[in-house]
């Protein structure tokens, strides 16, 4: 990998694996628990290295399960670093591992697309979408599905214990996208919004709200439904079902 600018900028995937999983329980992080017969994880990983554009993958993990065996069991026909850059919050987890490939040569102009574990259900023609309109743009982006549910904002006086939550009124959904992953930016300019957003306490909670703190409007590009978040135990039998299911993917 080359340091410093490049004419052609080199795409990578950041997979941030450093949580817990609670919600769901189980004696292993969720990402890396079975689902459809492999760990969470290794359906993102074959995604990325199935992408012909990606030059090379990232996973931050916590400093405690950096040595767990499972992780040996990953291969990927890309390079494939595991790095113990788990910090206790997402934010830093992938703040420390964009440091650290920038450490180890990836160029400040390169573009970095990080994706949650937690969704298995991404696949290369979503990725190529991705990178095709944010590459197009120049500005950086992510998939995100318009929403299509009718949204309720909940009365906070009535939800006191003992009594059920109730609605206050309905919120028009014209406008709202619910965001997914991958996120995609450059490399050195996503790692610098993250950090001056942990040092100003803001409250990120994905990498396009770092960088839309200094000013960045991110490209939305629709992705889809099945590329959801696996976070209840419904959801893990929802992608499990998807998953084995013989249909054509998306």
């Amino acid at each position: 990998m080359q340091s410093g600018n490049q004419s052609k900028p080199q795409y990578h995937a950041l997979l941030p694996t450093a949580g817990t999983g609670s919600r769901l329980g189980g004696e292993l992080p969720k990402q890396f628990a079975q689902l459809a017969g492999k760990p969470m994880l290794a359906y993102a990983v074959e995604a990325f290295s199935q992408t012909p554009e990606i030059a090379s993958i990232w996973v931050g993990v916590s400093h405690n399960f950096i040595d767990n065996p499972v992780i040996s069991s990953f291969a990927s026909s890309k390079p494939l670093q595991f790095l113990a850059t788990g910090g206790p919050t997402r934010q830093e987890t992938v703040r420390n591992t964009l440091a650290a490939m920038l450490k180890a040569g990836v160029a400040d102009n390169d573009w970095v697309l990080v994706h949650d574990a937690a969704r298995p259900g991404i696949t290369p023609l979503l990725i190529q979408k991705l990178i095709v309109a944010v590459t197009h743009s120049g500005q950086g982006g992510l998939l995100a599905v318009p929403m299509a549910d009718t949204l309720k904002l909940a009365d906070f006086t009535s939800a006191v214990a003992g009594n059920p939550t109730r609605a206050d009124k309905t919120i028009s959904r014209d406008h709202l996208w619910q965001a997914q992953t991958p996120q995609m930016f450059g490399v050195k300019a996503l790692h610098d919004a993250i950090e001056d957003g942990i040092r100003q306490e803001a409250d990120i909670t994905d990498e396009a709200s770092a960088m839309e703190l200094i000013g960045y409007k991110p490209l939305l590009v629709e992705g889809a439904t099945r590329n959801f978040k696996v976070t209840h135990p419904a959801d893990w039998d929802l992608m499990q079902t998807l998953l084995l299911s013989p249909t054509k993917q998306n």
